[in-house]
């Protein structure tokens, strides 16, 4: 509920936004390469496997990048729309109650009716209601989720095209996406205040788990 034309946002994605879209595409590229060992047998099939894992990422990054624009519009949407209400909402207590409504219950509950009255006034003189847009830097963020997505498979792409036999090549580059797992979690850990290192290793033991789960399955 506040004003877009004054939204100030992060100059791309947060670290949170960024971390993960990383390990969704590295994930993505993990299930090609688990299932290339099992669905080919010659150096030629494995780069066209590869290649094809590449596409899909390239998909997803589209996908994910316009589903960002998707639900950036219709957050602004809705944001207008209860503050619309908000200012033909002529009760105070009725205002309040919207804004409570809007609010995490335990932030809601801390800010009392106090707090929520000073937040009402603040936003009925403060903010307008403009039609939902928009604008350069929801792009540039939409850009770097499909960017982010994509590049994701290059590292674990890279020994199926300078390794070989096949089979190391699949080892070398789940050792790959084990390290970028790791220091993904570690980033992760470290936007969070918590131990890099212990968030590190857990994410290393979920993929690790992961890689596993895959060559069970035959990679």
């Amino acid at each position: 509920m506040h004003d877009s034309e004054h939204e100030k946002r992060a100059p791309v994605l947060n670290p949170v936004d960024r971390v993960s879209e990383v390990i969704f595409g590295l994930l993505m590229a993990m299930t090609f390469v688990g299932s290339l060992s099992v669905a080919t047998a010659g150096q030629e099939e494995e780069r066209t496997m590869m290649i094809a894992a590449f596409g899909c990422n390239l998909a997803w990054g589209l996908t994910d990048a316009v589903m960002y624009l998707l639900r950036t519009l219709a957050d602004r949407s809705r944001n207008r729309r209860l503050l619309q209400r908000l200012k033909d909402t002529p009760d105070a207590e009725a205002g309040r109650a919207l804004i409570a409504d809007t609010l995490p219950s335990r932030l809601a509950a801390a800010a009392g009716a106090d707090g929520l009255e000073m937040l009402r006034r603040r936003l009925l003189d403060y903010a307008t209601p403009v039609p939902p847009r928009l604008r350069l830097d929801d792009f540039k963020a939409a850009l770097g989720i499909f960017l982010l997505v994509a590049l994701a498979t290059f590292p674990v792409v890279i020994p199926f095209i300078l390794v070989e036999p096949a089979a190391r090549a699949v080892r070398a580059s789940n050792l790959i996406a084990l390290g970028m797992l790791f220091l993904a979690g570690a980033l992760l850990a470290r936007y969070a205040g918590g131990n890099v290192w212990v968030g590190g290793c857990l994410m290393a033991i979920t993929g690790t788990a992961l890689i596993f789960a895959i060559m069970a399955l035959g990679g």
